[in-house]
């Protein structure tokens, strides 16, 4: 093989590629009034929510919280919480609600940092700027180890429901989205969530 000497053309290496970042390094980023998630190594910034959406979350989340810890499954997290559900390169998405089972919390504890995997319940409130493919790039990242997807969509007054064993149930404002298996015993009117 040919040395390449001083008058050699250096490698030209793309300079656009992102550096990937790890789960540990977005947990020590500064606080900055944004909240960011990581696909794939690379960090995604997130605006504030609007407001209609943070209604929407805070309605959901405080209807499974009340069943929750009434029935001492286990805990519902708020928007601000990150999951890893992938390594190498890492993923940490922050679903506007999530419910984790109480074996979970058994096995691995209250953690400081990200909870390591996926919630058995993740709910995703669509925001008037999200796009039908990020959704549903959400939606199978989440399934990939949720057992239950929940997407709320205000714009329609709809409730998606996704199953890991690939069922799927759109639900109207008379219908009822139940927990099933996953949360046993929940139960609202999806009209009572855009009430």
């Amino acid at each position: 093989m040919e040395e390449m000497g001083r008058n050699s053309p250096a490698p030209i290496l793309p300079s656009s590629l992102p550096t990937l970042l790890t789960a540990e390094a977005l947990w020590k980023q500064p606080d900055d009034g944004y909240r960011y998630e990581l696909v794939k190594g690379v960090l995604r910034k997130m605006p504030p929510a609007g407001f209609e959406h943070g209604i929407r979350a805070a309605e959901i989340g405080g209807l499974l919280h009340a069943h929750v810890k009434k029935h001492q499954l286990g805990y519902v997290c708020g928007a601000e919480t990150g999951f890893r559900i992938a390594r190498h390169p890492d993923t940490v998405r922050a679903p506007d609600a999530a419910f984790v089972r109480r074996e979970s919390i058994a096995r691995q504890g209250v953690v400081k940092g990200y909870w390591e995997g996926a919630p058995a319940l993740a709910v995703e409130v669509i925001s008037p700027g999200d796009t039908y493919a990020e959704v549903a790039d959400k939606v199978e990242e989440w399934l990939a180890g949720c057992a239950m997807v929940w997407i709320i969509n205000p714009r329609r007054e709809t409730v998606e429901v996704y199953r890991a064993d690939a069922a799927f149930t759109l639900l109207r404002e008379a219908d009822i989205l139940e927990g099933g298996d996953v949360v046993e015993g929940f139960r609202c009117s999806v009209g009572e969530l855009f009430a």
